[in-house]
């Protein structure tokens, strides 16, 4: 039993060792009522990609409106991310993440986005992305559509593939 925990921790090191890590600035806009402001939702990702396969740590806000009384915009994430399939500098992605929106009436959130990345640069990516918020607390539910754009740096050139390619032409 020790063997197989030394040999797990020390895999887990490896894959530790060959992630990339990113950061991401992610805006976009929902379809719920109210201004601007109040359909405006912002985030701050970082996290670590091992080839077609992520996982982040999203701080964000529900929305950016005024606050009347107790805030209840601001929420914490988990989000793993996968490249389905990839043609030249283009990526689909999909992102199911789970989080907590804090002193909210409503604190669960989950979340299912979709996007298309483009490859800039070796660090550069934009993504442009859609998808349903889903929030839950103990007497009400609601939901919530959104589309927005990223853009993701990494901190070392980045090379991912997907989990779906076409075979290079030689």
């Amino acid at each position: 039993m020790k063997h197989c925990l030394i040999l797990a921790g020390l895999y887990l090191l490896s894959l530790a060792c060959f992630a990339q890590t990113y950061i991401s600035l992610a805006p976009s806009l929902s379809n719920n009522a109210g201004t601007f402001g109040e359909k405006a939702n912002f985030a701050l990702e970082v996290g670590r990609q091992w080839d077609v396969f992520s996982l982040g740590i999203d701080y964000g806000r529900t929305n950016l409106g005024k606050v009347h009384g107790r805030d209840t915009a601001n929420y914490l994430e988990l989000r793993p991310n996968l490249n389905i399939f990839q043609q030249g500098k283009f990526t689909n992605t999909f992102t199911a993440g789970i989080g907590y929106i804090f002193a909210a009436q409503q604190t669960l959130l989950t979340e299912l986005t979709s996007g298309i990345e483009y490859s800039w640069t070796d660090q550069l990516h934009i993504n442009v992305y859609f998808g349903q918020y889903y929030y839950s607390g103990r007497t009400a539910a609601s939901t919530e559509t959104f589309f927005g754009l990223s853009a993701v740096w990494y901190f070392s050139p980045t090379h991912s593939g997907s989990l779906i390619s076409k075979p290079a032409n030689k």
